[in-house]
């Protein structure tokens, strides 16, 4: 299994590379989906993923569709409950996105990073976005999005520009 790149590794701080337009349909990047997904699916909390936390720094990105119904996230489950939804877990790939528009409202976010580990914060983001990406099939998407599926694109979209939900957070506890 491929392991998480933790904070500290120099990968984490690097700019993702955008992908030609003629290769978001080839074999390496289907590999590289779902791999992610595979990683992603192995971790009983996280909800998104960005490549360069495998340590490939492409302008990819995956978030669960559980985002969409937050009340269906596989939390406060048993190990056995979470372990069975994740199985079925599906993603939203986002291939070369780009944050369209974002709303001027931020709320004071609770966030975690799988790249850190036991370590949470609050965090001010948008409440609303609209992104603008492709899918593994190559096509062009829009999507405005809220509440946490907005918080997580943000957050993912940090990862792409080399950067880490503490570098913005306003304040950070470790959880042991």
């Amino acid at each position: 299994m491929i392991n998480i790149i933790q904070k500290g590794n120099l990968i984490l701080r690097k700019k993702a590379v955008i992908i030609p337009q003629k290769e978001i349909t080839k074999k390496a990047i289907r590999n590289l989906i779902k791999k992610m997904s595979a990683v992603l699916r192995s971790e009983t909390v996280g909800i998104g993923l960005a490549a360069v936390q495998i340590g490939i720094p492409k302008a990819v990105f995956i978030i669960s569709e559980y985002v969409l119904k937050p009340e269906t996230l596989p939390e406060n489950e048993s190990e056995e409950e979470i372990k069975r939804k994740k199985e079925k877990e599906k993603y939203i790939v986002f291939i070369n996105p780009r944050l369209i528009k974002r709303s001027k409202k931020k709320t004071l976010k609770h966030e975690g990073c799988l790249s850190i580990k036991n370590t949470y914060g609050r965090i001010k983001r948008s409440t609303h976005v609209t992104i603008e990406a492709h899918n593994e099939n190559g096509q062009k998407f829009r999507r405005g999005a809220g509440g946490l599926f907005a918080q997580v694109i943000q957050h993912e979209m940090d990862h792409l520009k080399g950067m880490l939900f503490i570098d913005k957070a306003e304040s950070v506890d470790k959880i042991s």
